[in-house]
Parts: C-alpha cells; structure tokens; sequence
C-alpha cells in the first residue's frame, strides 16, 4: 500500500490491523486513533500515510483540503 513502510505495518499490526482490508474497514480516523492510543508520540505523518494507503496514493497527491481535514483531527485529538 502507499506510504506504509515497514515501521508503520508494524505498528498497525500491533494494533490488531493486519489486512489492507482490516485499514479499509477502520478507516483513516479510526485507525489512527488506535495508534495514538497504543503510541502517544504517533505524528501527523503516520495520520497522513494511512490516509494516503486508503486512498491509493502517494503524499505529495493528497488534496490541500483532506490535509486541511486531517491537521484539524490531528489536533483535535491531541488537546
């Protein structure tokens, strides 16, 4: 999938995310939302890497408004 490295499979998997399928079905926010409880120094660009794996691209083609949408969850969810 795009953007997942090793490290971040790795995490995923820990959470109980082991399929491309599995990340489908949790979804963006909520997939990130298991890493950041299991890893509260998870970063944005670990938010941004799962999104891109949904979507099927790379970094640099994420509209400017899902990283708009995803910097306002990602801080959200760090107050």
């Amino acid at each position: 999938m795009p953007d997942i490295g090793s490290t971040l499979a790795d995490l995923l998997i820990e959470i109980g995310i082991r399929t491309p399928d599995e990340l489908f079905e949790n979804g963006t926010f909520q997939a990130f939302f298991k890493i950041i409880a299991y890893d509260t120094e998870a970063c944005i660009r670990k938010l941004c890497a799962i999104e891109d794996a949904i979507e099927g691209i790379r970094w640099h083609k994420l509209s400017k408004e899902k990283e708009a949408e995803l910097k306002q969850y990602f801080t959200m969810i760090n107050k």
